[in-house]
């Protein structure tokens, strides 16, 4: 690819020649030096300017989704030249939801590296709807998400077993309890995650089965993510549901217990998910790995 296709690249994703250019490491002039030249080479306007803010035209946009579609096969090509000759270059972006990326994703990672040394990678995290969307906006290959929502322009396949469980700290009140009911939860202080993220919509409609709103509930705060949670429960009077994965270490060191909530058990599949239709070549490695990944 052309440098400046590079250039217009980082622009069109950031709507902002200055950003474009810190992330490029070069001067603000030079990105807009960049862009006029592809524009005049081209021969129309790929940039448009309404006050402060610059929009993509609907000539930038095909160029955008074209040239996407360009670099992706030059990294391919990189793929295929590596098999070729038996070392396997290119790269590999993969997004996943906050609890997949801090307690389970890092060693997979790490176990891909080890076999596969000479592919770049890239890890991007957010809660699962936002994974979702930049696997969508093909600004990531794979996405890891935990959330049950379909989108009928990606396709999932499951990967891995998890519970929700509640969760408090060991100086709480309710820590002696062990064992509460499925009614308890309606009256006792809750925190949960963020709007958008996989967890919270899983129990929204594992409790909808029960015919509870999850709105009715007592919810103290909802919090970005599961650590801010774990940080939360040391001086709250509260529970919180969470992944069982996420808290197996202050299980093990005493600071978080869990409560046994009858009627209620909230299990759910972490799943992988890539756009329908791609070719999976790269990707294809990682994902051969995750299924045969000993978690």
């Amino acid at each position: 690819m052309d440098y400046r296709d590079e250039v217009f690249i980082a622009v069109a994703e950031n709507l902002n020649f200055s950003k474009a250019a810190e992330e490029l490491f070069i001067s603000q002039p030079a990105v807009t030096k960049h862009i006029k030249e592809l524009e005049s080479k081209l021969n129309t306007a790929l940039f448009e300017r309404k006050g402060n803010k610059v929009y993509l035209t609907k000539s930038g946009k095909l160029v955008y989704r074209s040239l996407k579609q360009i670099k992706q096969q030059y990294r391919d090509l990189e793929y295929e030249l590596g098999r070729l000759n038996e070392a396997f270059n290119g790269s590999l972006r993969i997004g996943a939801s906050s609890t997949i990326s801090q307690y389970l994703i890092p060693s997979v990672i790490a176990s891909f590296h080890k076999r596969y040394p000479k592919i770049k990678l890239d890890l991007f995290n957010g809660n699962s709807f936002e994974m979702e969307q930049k696997l969508l906006d093909n600004e990531i290959d794979l996405a890891l998400v935990e959330n049950e929502a379909s989108n009928s322009n990606i396709k999932y396949m499951d990967f891995l077993d998890d519970e929700i469980i509640a969760v408090t700290g060991t100086q709480s009140v309710y820590a002696k309890r062990k064992n509460i009911k499925l009614t308890d939860i309606l009256e006792i202080p809750l925190v949960l995650r963020e709007k958008g993220s996989g967890t919270l919509q899983v129990i929204q409609k594992t409790l909808a089965k029960q015919n509870i709103d999850l709105e009715k509930l007592n919810i103290l705060i909802h919090l970005g993510s599961t650590e801010a949670i774990k940080n939360f429960l040391c001086d709250f009077d509260g529970i919180a549901l969470i992944s069982e994965k996420s808290v197996k270490k202050e299980m093990q060191l005493k600071s978080l217990c869990k409560l046994n909530v009858s009627e209620l058990n909230i299990h759910r599949k972490l799943r992988l998910a890539s756009r329908q239709g791609s070719e999976l070549k790269i990707p294809g490695l990682f994902i051969d790995l995750l299924h045969h990944y000993n978690f």
